[in-house]
Order: C-alpha cells, then sequence, then structure tokens
C-alpha cells in the first residue's frame, strides 16, 4: 500500500505541475546542452519532451513505479528507444543521451520539496520513488544507445569486408578475388559468397585467389583457402592462388599444409597467363600478330 501510495503522490505531483515541469526542465536541458546548440531544434526538444513526461504519466496511471518492465511502461520504452537510436546517429554520447532522462530530476525535486513542505519523511519517499524511476529510464536508455552503437559498428564492419573482397572480372571467363590483410573465418565466408554470386552470374570457369596482400598464412587460412577452393569447384570453376611468397611457401611447407591440386603461382601476372592457358588464348605483342 504504501508504495501504490507514493506512486499516486508522484503522479499527482506530474499531472497537477505538468506545463510548469516541462518549462523547468527544458531550462535545465538548455543549460546542460549548450555545447551542443546547433545540432538540434528548439521546437524538436520541446516536443520530446513533452511526449516523454506525457508518456510517463500514462505509465504511471497504468501500474506504477515499481518497474520499467510491464506492459504500461511499453510506449515509454520504445519512446526511449527511437529517441537513442536518433541521437546516437547525431553523434551524442551515451551519457549525453542518458542526461536527457537525468536532467527531468532537479525541476521534479523542486516540485515535490514545494506540496510536501514540511513532511520530510513524504518527501524522503517521493525523491526516493522518483530517483528510482528516473534512474531505471535512464540506464535503459544508455542501454539502447550502446545497443544502437552496436548495430551500427557491426554493419560497417560488414561493408568494410564487402569492400575489401572485391571479385573482379579479368577476361572472359576469368575471375581475381585480391585480399589484402588477415583471413579469419568472417571474412572467408564473404569471400566464398561474393565469389560464388559471380560465378552464377558471370559464368565464369576459372577465379583466381591472389593473397599477395595477406601478411601471414597459417593452418587456420590455409583451410579457408581450401574451403573456398572446394565450393569454387562445386560450382564448376578452377581456382589458381597466386601471391605464394617465398616466406608464405615455407611457412605452408612447414605446417604440411597439402594444397592438394591447386595451381599456385609466385605472382597474379603468371597465374593470369595459367587462366588464358586454360581458355586456349595466349597474349602476344602487337608486332608478332
Amino acid at each position: 500500500m504504501a508504495k501504490t501510495a507514493q506512486a499516486s503522490r508522484m503522479l499527482q505531483i506530474l499531472e497537477r505541475h505538468e506545463g510548469a515541469l516541462l518549462s523547468e526542465w527544458l531550462r535545465h536541458q538548455a543549460a546542460t546542452m549548450k555545447s551542443r546548440s546547433g545540432t538540434m531544434q528548439e521546437g524538436q526538444l520541446r516536443d520530446e519532451s513533452a511526449k516523454f513526461l506525457g508518456l510517463v504519466t500514462q505509465a504511471m496511471r497504468g501500474g506504477g513505479a515499481s518497474t520499467i518492465e510491464g506492459s504500461n511502461w511499453e510506449e515509454t520504452r520504445t519512446f526511449l528507444g527511437d529517441l537513442s537510436r536518433s541521437r546516437a546517429a547525431q553523434g551524442y554520447t551515451p551519457s549525453e543521451t542518458a542526461t536527457f532522462v537525468f536532467s527531468l530530476k532537479q525541476p521534479l525535486f523542486e516540485k515535490m520539496r514545494t506540496e510536501l513542505n514540511g513532511d520530510a519523511q513524504a518527501l524522503a519517499e517521493e525523491v526516493w520513488t522518483a530517483t528510482q524511476v528516473l534512474d531505471r529510464l535512464g540506464l535503459y536508455t544508455t542501454e539502447m544507445h550502446l545497443r544502437g552503437r552496436e548495430d551500427v559498428i557491426f554493419r560497417q564492419q560488414q561493408e568494410m569486408l564487402e569492400l575489401s573482397t572485391p571479385v573482379t572480372r579479368l577476361w572472359d571467363g576469368v575471375l581475381a578475388v585480391p585480399l589484402i590483410g588477415t583471413l579469419d573465418s568472417a571474412r572467408t565466408q564473404v569471400v566464398m559468397e561474393s565469389l560464388l554470386s559471380t560465378i552464377v552470374e558471370s559464368g565464369a570457369s576459372i577465379a583466381i585467389i591472389d593473397i599477395t596482400g595477406v601478411p601471414t598464412v597459417d593452418t587456420l587460412v590455409a583451410q579457408h583457402l581450401l574451403k573456398t577452393v572446394a565450393a569454387a569447384k562445386l560450382m564448376g570453376a578452377e581456382c589458381i592462388i597466386s601471391g605464394i611468397r617465398p616466406q608464405i611457401a615455407q611457412t605452408i611447407v612447414h605446417l604440411g599444409v597439402n594444397l592438394g591440386d591447386v595451381v599456385t603461382k609466385a605472382t597474379l601476372a603468371e597465374a593470369f597467363k595459367v587462366a588464358l592457358s586454360r581458355r586456349g588464348l595466349m597474349v602476344v605483342a602487337a608486332s608478332r600478330a
């Protein structure tokens, strides 16, 4: 019953002083966001603040402040999730985003002191209730902000993987995949998917995998290469691995890795000659032609 009474008093304060709270809250936000001036329109900030204040009031009417996980807080959580993603896209930090919620404390506490003047016990209970609600909502906002940033980083990583593994058409029926940097499981999957898709689209019969830009080759990298070769072979394309430098050749021998019947060449140029030969073609000087 005590918790219900606390929630009711806090709800009464929110309903009775909504306009005054909004004005004071906006003033506090303007003071804390001076360094962000110009990144957000005043009207947008007012709309977001009014919306949030209304949703909190509505949620407390529907079930109180004991938790923000209930269905009565669903609209509030959705709103904060959207706001977090929006502010993350604008470059706000998690702390700056959470301040949107935390900055409501001061004007709300001031109204509580005015309403409960002389009743220290009731004031302490109201402040504690409001602190719990706003702290939970602020932490939820931070979590949503970080989750949004993680999603952005993941998408950027995927895009970088795709950009770092281009499949190039060297000649009719001849493709090349120049690899640069470390080759791990995730990147191998992207290479394999890109190569197989291009083989299907172009009808290529030969694919050159150039590892000149791969700094080291270990057992795992060699296995990834063999998987890619095997997948291409199943699609009817022969693979040639180029860029086998002396130190990489020694490493492969020491590791005891068996590349099987895979054709390997020291340079992309030599691999290209082999590919043309497989196609029954030859490059000759213009004078001889």
